[in-house]
């Protein structure tokens, strides 16, 4: 029996673009969109940013040592992070879980920049138990560690997990645990994945 439902952030509850924040960052820095995606993705300034080994302050003075300019915190940040859209379909299958008793836990690699801006424009997050996030634990999936976190968090069983995820490599990471867990694509197919299970919302 599911007791705790682990979701995903970026393509399941928010649907975001890497784009166009390398379009905004590039255009703030004074440089090209793809200068900038070679930097924050093949050099792993991103990943060492949502892993917290890069604070908002060390980025930014990475940015501005890079760009040879004087950057504004707050502009660099919303730059970076005005990126997302909500995903207006998965909030009723949420208020749905929460008023059936089910625990809520968030399972998303991102950074503090991209969570606390989530958090500004949406009420989404407000419906979670606990938020588990790649900079928080110093992990990110597919890494065992931030499963570990997760379940932790979840208070219960692996088997009494469910978890989705738009990435079918943490989706089987998860499963490696003992989690039941699917692929999330759109949410009539995530309501069919629950009525599977007995789930029906």
């Amino acid at each position: 029996m599911i007791h705790t439902f682990l979701f995903d952030m970026g393509n399941v509850l928010v649907h975001f673009c890497h784009e166009r924040m390398c379009r905004q960052l590039a255009e703030l820095c004074g440089t090209e969109a793809l200068q900038m995606r070679s930097y924050l993705f093949d050099e792993g300034v991103l990943a060492d940013f949502e892993c917290g080994r890069l604070s908002e302050a060390q980025l930014h003075r990475l940015l501005e040592q890079r760009s040879g300019r004087s950057l504004v915190l707050d502009e660099l940040i919303a730059a970076g992070s005005d990126i997302f859209t909500l995903n207006d379909s998965i909030v009723p299958l949420l208020d749905s879980l929460k008023s059936a008793g089910y625990r809520l836990v968030l399972l998303s690699n991102t950074s503090i920049s991209h969570l606390q801006w989530v958090q500004r424009q949406w009420d989404v997050l407000g419906r979670f138990d606990e938020l588990v996030t790649s900079y928080a634990t110093g992990a990110t999936k597919p890494h065992t560690a931030i499963y570990e976190a997760a379940l932790r968090a979840a208070r219960c069983a692996p088997a009494e997990c469910f978890y989705t995820d738009d990435i079918p490599a943490y989706v089987e990471a998860a499963r490696g645990l003992g989690i039941d867990a699917e692929v999330y694509t759109d949410t009539p197919t995530l309501r069919e994945h629950l009525q599977q299970r007995g789930i029906d919302m």
